[in-house]
Parts: structure tokens; C-alpha cells; sequence
């Protein structure tokens, strides 16, 4: 499935603008995720974008934004702390349920899992929260700090270097992360609980994740990232954890509610994603159709001519198999390709003088070239007898032969 990536904002804990990405599939949704990234990070962070596509790719659309002070949004880092960052993602779920849908998953790496687990009880919709090598106290950032420790407590404030950039901290940052208390915050988690680590994360260490799941109630469930770093700056493992929670996720969501009015035949309805997509309706199938990207769709589905060349094929495919069963003929697998064209009538050497009456005004006809693949242990004979029933098809002659379409309003 393709994605489509906006660039969206809200305002924070601090009534500053923040700057949010929001990955949505160019199909049928099936959920809404909010991802907290890790501290002093950014949503625009590999691991966060790669985890993004993922779900997105998955039908699981995702906000990741950027917390107050960091990143694109506007607002001071050091006047931010944990509970600010913890309001922040209250405020962008309630800026999703205003605008699109409410997410019903959180996603959380780092400080952002410890984040999440803290904010999911005041986000109502929430079903299941994931945490990517998440500490069990969000006080575990503190080690960062190191030597400055002594500097802020006796100043009110000192520079920390992370990650190769300079942050202010000041004193109530830290003693925000003292106050909190994580372990009652996660044996009251009443949504599902999946905790993905990593065994050799050199900056959470793997017991904390042991922590957090011995904490928690059912259901919970944990998943090893092997070899990834803290970071999960490898792509092949970001899309892991992604793929992990996406297939896990779905166990706890609602399927989504998608109206449609009584029809007898094959109904299709706009979805109001981009220019041209529509759903398509057949009795309890859902499909797509749409336009290639080429010519202003958004290339999330057949296009009307792709679905016709389709019914020729599989219409061939099935009027073979039934000859051939009760022949009695060896023929093992059918492969029916069907190719459409506008072609000017001059150039179809391969058509038939009705076929030439059928031009257009600019002299073009439409041509399909059906080409048969035949598997099996069949003569000469045998398959020239299945290419003369392929012009026995139903849909082949009504196609050739022309039908009415009558045209009506209804209310």
C-alpha cells in the first residue's frame, strides 16, 4: 500500500506551535498511532520514519511530532520536562480526534516509551501501547547528565552534551523525572502491552524491559530485537518492530465501520482520498480503484480499464478449467495475461472487419491481446481445441458483441 506524508501542526503543553508529520495510507485506514521519539531526538529520526512507513504501509496511519523545544517545533527545551512532554501527547491525540480520528495505539522509543505508558491512561481510545527499548523509570535519563549533576543542583541549570548536541538543563527537569512513578503508572495500564528491546542496548539496558513487563498485566507480550542498536538506527530493524507491533496491534482493534448502502449490483463510492480513488463493493469484497500517479491518481488500486482486462482474464481462466475438466484434457494451470490498448484500426493487423467498424472518430479501436499460457503434458491438438474455447468466454462476447447500458438517477 502507498503512503501519503502531511506536514500538520498543534499547539503544545507550553502554547507553542509544534511541527508533526502525519503518514497515512492511501487506502482504506485501519487505525490511528501517536509516536513519542526518544530524548532530544526528533520525529524526523530514521528509526521514527522508517516506523511510520511501516504501520502506514500496514493501513495504520501515525502521527510523530516534534516535542516542545525540539526538532521544527517552537517553544525553549529547557523549560520542558517529562509531564510537559507527557501533556504534549495528550494535546496531539486530542488534535487527531478533532481533525481525523483518535488514535487508538501509542507508540513510544526511549523516554518517548516511558512517555507513552504515562500519557495512555488520559487518552481514552487508546487499545494496545507499544515501547521500543523504554526505561522503567523516567529518571533513567539521568545518568546522561553525568558530571553536570553536581553543576545543576548547586546553579539551577547547566549545558549537557547529547548525541553531539548542546541542551540546557535545569533543575525541575530533573526533579519532575524524580517525582514520577512509573511502576504504579504501568500496573494500572488497562490496554494491551507490547515491549520490544533490544538484549545489547548500551543505553537502556535490557533489565528494563524485564521491569516493565513483570509490572504490567495481561495482556503484554515482549519481543526481542536481537542484534539493533538503541538508536534501531538499522532499517531492517526498524521495520521489524514495526511489522511486530502492526501484526500485534490488530488483535485489539475494532474492525473499521465502513457504511454502505443497500446495492444489488457492484457498487462504487468516492473515498475523497486524493483525485480519483473509489471504493469498489461486490457482495462482501472491498476493493480499490483509482488512476497511476501519472495522470494525477494516487496508483492505490486497478483502474477501470485494469479491472475489464482483468474480468477477460479471469473469465478465460475459468471457461478453460471447466472445458478442460470435463475433456478430461491434462492441463495442469492456466496463465492469462490480457494487454489493453487504443490502437489506430489500420495498425490491428489481428482484427476482424466488425472489429474495424467499431473505430472512433480519430480512428482508433481498442484492442486486447489475450495471451494463454497452457501447463501440462498437452498436445498440438488439445490446446488448439482450449484456444478456440477462449472465445467462448461470457465476458469475451459481451465485450465483443456490445451491451446496453442504461443510465438512470436514483435518490
Amino acid at each position: 500500500m502507498t503512503i501519503q506524508t502531511n506536514s500538520v501542526e498543534f499547539i503544545g503543553s507550553q502554547g507553542e506551535l509544534l511541527k508533526a508529520k502525519l503518514d497515512m495510507p492511501t487506502g482504506m485506514v485501519q487505525a490511528i498511532a501517536l509516536f513519542a521519539h526518544c530524548f532530544t531526538c526528533s520525529k524526523d529520526l530514521l528509526a521514527s520514519r522508517h516506523i511510520a512507513a511501516t504501520l502506514a504501509a500496514r493501513g495504520i496511519g501515525v502521527l510523530r511530532f516534534d516535542f516542545t523545544g525540539l526538532g521544527a517545533s517552537g517553544g525553549d527545551f529547557s523549560n520542558t520536562n517529562f509531564s510537559s512532554n507527557v501533556e504534549d501527547l495528550v494535546l496531539a491525540a486530542g488534535f487527531l480526534r478533532e481533525n481525523y480520528r483518535a488514535p487508538s495505539i501509542l507508540v513510544g522509543h526511549s523516554l518517548g516509551g516511558a512517555a507513552v505508558l504515562m500519557a495512555a491512561a488520559d487518552i481514552r481510545e487508546i487499545k494496545a501501547v507499544a515501547t521500543i527499548g523504554a526505561p522503567f523509570e523516567a529518571e533513567h535519563v539521568v545518568h546522561n547528565f553525568g558530571v553536570k549533576l553536581d553543576e545543576i543542583a548547586e546553579k539551577g541549570l547547566a549545558e549537557v552534551t547529547l548525541g553531539g548536541r548542546s541542551f540546557t538543563i535545569r533543575k525541575q527537569f530533573i526533579d519532575d523525572l524524580n517525582q514520577q512513578n512509573m511502576s504504579n503508572q504501568i500496573g494500572s495500564l488497562k490496554t494491551a502491552l507490547m515491549v520490544l528491546h533490544s538484549p545489547i542496548d548500551q543505553t537502556v539496558g535490557i533489565e528494563n524491559a524485564a521491569a516493565i513487563f513483570t509490572a504490567a498485566k495481561h495482556p503484554k507480550t515482549f519481543v526481542s530485537l536481537d542484534s539493533a542498536d538503541h538508536l534501531l538506527s538499522g532499517k531492517k530493524d526498524a521495520a521489524y518492530a514495526a511489522e511486530m507491533i502492526a501484526t500485534w496491534a490488530t488483535r485489539f482493534l475494532d474492525e473499521p465501520e465502513i457504511e454502505v448502502p443497500e446495492h444489488e449490483g457492484v457498487l462504487v463510492i468516492e473515498t475523497g482520498r486524493g483525485k480519483y480513488q473509489n471504493r469498489v463493493h461486490v457482495r462482501n469484497h472491498i476493493l480499490l480503484a483509482d488512476e497511476p500517479k501519472s495522470v494525477g491518481g494516487l496508483d492505490t488500486g486497478p483502474t477501470p480499464y485494469d479491472y475489464l482486462a482483468g474480468a477477460i482474464a479471469a473469465c478465460t481462466s475459468m471457461t478453460l478449467r471447466i472445458y478442460a475438466d470435463f475433456k478430461k484434457l491434462p492441463l495442469e494451470k492456466v496463465e492469462v495475461e490480457v494487454v489493453h490498448a487504443k490502437v489506430h484500426a489500420r495498425d490491428c493487423d489481428a482484427c476482424s472487419l466488425e472489429d474495424l467498424e467499431k473505430t472512433n472518430s480519430k480512428g482508433k479501436i481498442d484492442r486486447f491481446e489475450r495471451r494463454l499460457k497452457l501447463h501440462g503434458p498437452l498436445s498440438q491438438s488439445e490446446k488448439a481445441s482450449l484456444l478456440r474455447i477462449a472465445d467462448k468466454c461470457p465476458v469475451h462476447q459481451t465485450v465483443e458483441n456490445g451491451a446496453a447500458i442504461v443510465t438512470r438517477l436514483t435518490d
